[in-house]
Parts: structure tokens; C-alpha cells; sequence
């Protein structure tokens, strides 16, 4: 089923569960994390990044998913994610992506409402749900530029006002994490989440969560978390699978075979994750 994420984070919301969110590089990734879904039942958000959709184009990632999704007896929702300005995401939602992202979180307070609203008045009449950013997930988004010495955290105050004048349908905030690999073990800012919580009503997500420990994304999932987003995990269990049948098998040049291996470690590593954000058979 190709849906909307809309009313997939509203039931998470209600539920105290998250979907998870899981960024697709190529037709494996789509296959495999499908696999996941299905083998779950959860419902389950697929992904691009600006960068992805430069490899390959939006048509492109959107004819595939939508065919994957006709074929799933799940949920499944097509993202962009970390999208790049207003013309990106307009581009998304004509493609026929089903959820779109606005990434102004690196511009001024003003400056990120007014491009998120931009947003959100062209997706609203066709009701399309936007995700913004406001706070500063750490590290580097793909090719996006990388964030350091910034305060890392949303202000619950702002959040307000932000939500209140954007009309946004969920909102991405800053409780600790980072984008790519952690150096060391990272740590949620529960107090945080929970202040954002308190004030702001629609769904929250969680970006950056490749590494964090399963137990702190479950207490953030009760402190409001709605979206989980993984991406690192699943480049390096793919790439890592894939390398280990090429070392094992140098005479192979059928570039099927060393994939199974690659589709089935991230087949385990979502159905671990969904199993961990409570959405498992909740489809």
C-alpha cells in the first residue's frame, strides 16, 4: 500500500510507537527493507536524501517505491528527506513522494519559518505532509553541510511559535544526536524532548539515530518521538555484507550475488529496529 505518512505518525502518536524511517540508496535498499516491513507487519517510511536523488532521480526512486508498495500488504510511504530548499521539495511532491521534508534548520529563527511556510502553503491544498527542522542535529547529512559548535538543542519556546506559524506536520528537533558514524556513545536529552513535548502537539522525529542505544530510543519514543530516521546502519550493513562475499568469492563478477547477502543484513537490521520502536504488527 503506498500511503501518506500523515495518518501513519498520527496512529504512532496515539499508539506511543514510532515508524521508522529508513533511507534507500538503490532498488536492493528498497527490496530489503520492504522485506523487513513485511515480514514485521509494521507500516514503514522509505526515504531519499538530496544527495541520493542527485545520483538518481526523483521519477526514478519514485517509480520504484510505488511499484514495491502496490505489492506490500503494508504501509509503506515514500520521503525526502532533508530537502534543500523550496523547488526540491516542489519536485518531490510532483514526482509523487508522499511526505516531503523542508531543511531550514541551518538559516536564521525568521528565515527558517518563512521557508517552511513557503512550503507548507503549497502542500497544504493538496495535502501533502511537511516535516521541518528546528534545533541542530550534529555531524554531516549526506552532502549537506556539517554542523559544529552550534547549541545542538530545540527551544521549547520556539517550537511553539514555529509550529504555530509554519504549519508543519512534524517536526524534526535537537535533543543530542548527529548525523553519520559517533566517535562515542551518544546521549538523548530526555529533559529536552519531554519540554518539547509538553508544548507542541504535532508528531516529533529523531534524526541521527544510526548508533544510538535501542534503549534510549525507546524512552524517546515515550517522550514523544513519532519518526525514527536510520540511514548509516544501513550503508554499512549492505556494504559490509557485499565486501565480505567479494572477499570470500574474487572470481564473481555477478554483482546479484554479493547483494543477497548485503539486502538480507539490512533486512535484519530494520526488523530489529521496528521491533524496538514498537511498530512491528502494528500494520
Amino acid at each position: 500500500m503506498f500511503v501518506s505518512t500523515k495518518q501513519m505518525l498520527l496512529d504512532a502518536q496515539a499508539g506511543h510507537y514510532a515508524v521508522g524511517a529508513f533511507n534507500i540508496e538503490n532498488l536492493e535498499f528498497v527490496m530489503a527493507v520492504i522485506k523487513a516491513a513485511e515480514e514485521r507487519r509494521s507500516p514503514v517510511i522509505l526515504q531519499t536524501t538530496p544527495g541520493t536523488v542527485k545520483y538518481a532521480n526523483l521519477g526514478l526512486f519514485t517509480a520504484m517505491v510505488r511499484e514495491a508498495a502496490n505489492e506490500a500488504s503494508v504501509p509503506v510511504a515514500l520521503h525526502l528527506d532533508h530537502g534543500d530548499g523550496f523547488d526540491r521539495c516542489i519536485q518531490a511532491a510532483r514526482a509523487g513522494y508522499t511526505s516531503v521534508m523542508i531543511d531550514g534548520s541551518h538559516v536564521p529563527f525568521e528565515d527558517n519559518i518563512a521557508l517552511t511556510a513557503s512550503v507548507t502553503q503549497f502542500a497544504g491544498p493538496i495535502d501533502l505532509p511537511v516535516e521541518a527542522e528546528l534545533g541542530k542535529v550534529g555531524g554531516k547529512e549526506d552532502d549537506g553541510p556539517a554542523v559544529k559548535g552550534e547549541n545542538p538543542y530545540t527551544d521549547p519556546d520556539e517550537a511553539v511559535e514555529f509550529v504555530e506559524r509554519t504549519h508543519c506536520t512534524s517536526l524534526a528537533v535537537g535533543v543530542g544526536t548527529a548525523h553519520g558514524v559517533y566517535k562515542g556513545i551518544p546521549h538523548i536529552e530526555q529533559g529536552v524532548l519531554k519540554a518539547i513535548r509538553s508544548r507542541v502537539d504535532v508528531p516529533l522525529v529523531l534524526h541521527g539515530t544510526s548508533g544510538v542505544p535501542d534503549d534510549q530510543v525507546a524512552e524517546a519514543i515515550q517522550n514523544g518521538i513519532c519518526k525514527v530516521n536510520y540511514a548509516t546502519e544501513l550503508r554499512q550493513a549492505f556494504t559490509g555484507a557485499f565486501m565480505k562475499y567479494m572477499t570470500e568469492h574474487p572470481e564473481n563478477f555477478d554483482p546479484k550475488k554479493p547483494s543477497i547477502p548485503g539486502m538480507q543484513a539490512i533486512t535484519d537490521v530494520v526488523a530489529s529496529h521496528m521491533d524496538n520502536l514498537g511498530s512491528s504488527y502494528k500494520a
